[in-house]
């Protein structure tokens, strides 16, 4: 059985969907509060409702609320990227009356202003998952080291290479985004190469969607198939760019990395689709940031700076040097479900 941290508490309350703007919106409780009133009252805007990253980092806020007696509302944009989505969700929250707002921002720059906003009106907002720039548009971020999380996907790839040059096809995010452009500079920095260097062969911006990565992945392997490394950003996206890999029928000559962590992505692990993947932890990001602010409404004092929620490397090939775990305690430490 996996471990789940507040898996013993059930969501009582029911779940209402309804649409608002270009948002999906789920609701518990309703009353307004103010910090130091001792009510906590939370708001959760991911980049999408339908990422299984997102939903897990949406479920065990709902828990961890739940567990602490907080109100609790999620909002999502529609796709990653979608910025006004989430410019309309923090404007939500705030005429609910939350006092604290947890955000993984769909672009590091494009929500500030109503984060500026919700601030000035005495909100405590969080990042999760992504940090803004300036990282001080928020009061604190709780994240995965990305820039790490990526070398470590890089150095595996080099190792597992056994001394062979890159040649490498990149499979990117959103593009601006501050998840996207740090794992893809770390992943550079771990396997050894810059950007532009002729290691790497080609690369596609995919959103974080795995049939958008394929479609990616089919139109670089029109240029190319003289490969040995594919790096993907996400779980999906590995997915995604795997299938059309398989498609041509060069999957056995690769090594596969991604970044996630999720159930699914660490059964591909095991069962060969992907090398290796770095897994990360929304649960913790989403039970810290509900605990930030259950204490802010109680005490009014606010979290600051950057807390590093961690990341593992999970292979069941192990390379020397590159500390990591087996699939057996990925799938004890996964979060989301297997297909």
């Amino acid at each position: 059985m996996r471990r789940r941290s507040l898996t013993a508490l059930a969501l009582a309350a029911a779940v209402a969907v309804t649409g608002v703007g270009c948002t999906a919106e789920r609701h518990w409780g309703g009353s307004t509060a103010k910090a130091g009133s001792g009510k906590a009252k939370v708001g959760l805007v991911t980049k999408t409702d339908t990422n299984p990253y997102f939903v897990e980092l949406r479920n065990s806020a709902a828990a961890a609320a739940k567990a602490n007696g907080a109100e609790f509302s999620a909002l999502a944009g529609q796709f990653d990227g979608d910025n006004d989505g989430q410019v309309r969700a923090i404007e939500n929250l705030m005429q609910q009356g939350v006092n604290t707002i947890l955000i993984t921002p769909s672009s590091s720059t494009g929500v500030l202003k109503a984060i500026k906003d919700a601030r000035d009106a005495g909100v405590l907002v969080i990042a999760l998952d992504t940090a803004t720039d300036p990282s001080d548009a928020v009061d604190a971020t709780f994240a995965t080291d990305n820039f790490a999380a990526g070398e470590q996907q890089g150095a595996y790839v080099r190792a597992a290479l056994a001394g062979a040059d890159p040649k490498l096809l990149m499979v990117d995010g959103t593009a601006g985004a501050s998840v996207d452009t740090q794992r893809h500079g770390g992943f550079l920095k771990g396997i050894g190469l810059k950007d532009g260097a002729p290691e790497v062969k080609g690369r596609t911006n995919a959103n974080g969607d795995q049939s958008l990565a394929q479609q990616g992945m089919e139109n670089l392997l029109q240029r190319t198939t003289d490969l040995n490394a594919v790096y993907s950003m996400n779980e999906p996206m590995g997915r995604g760019a795997y299938a059309a890999l398989k498609a041509r029928g060069v999957t056995g000559q690769l090594v596969v990395g991604s970044i996630d962590g999720g159930c699914e992505g660490v059964q591909n692990v095991k069962d060969g689709r992907l090398a290796v993947t770095v897994m990360q932890f929304p649960r913790k990001m989403a039970e810290q940031g509900v605990l930030a602010a259950v204490d802010y409404a109680r005490t009014g004092q606010k979290p600051a700076g950057f807390v590093n929620t961690g990341s593992t490397t999970i292979t069941d090939k192990p390379m020397p040097g590159v500390p990591s775990k087996d699939t057996a305690w990925g799938l004890e430490n996964c979060w989301g479900g297997t297909t």
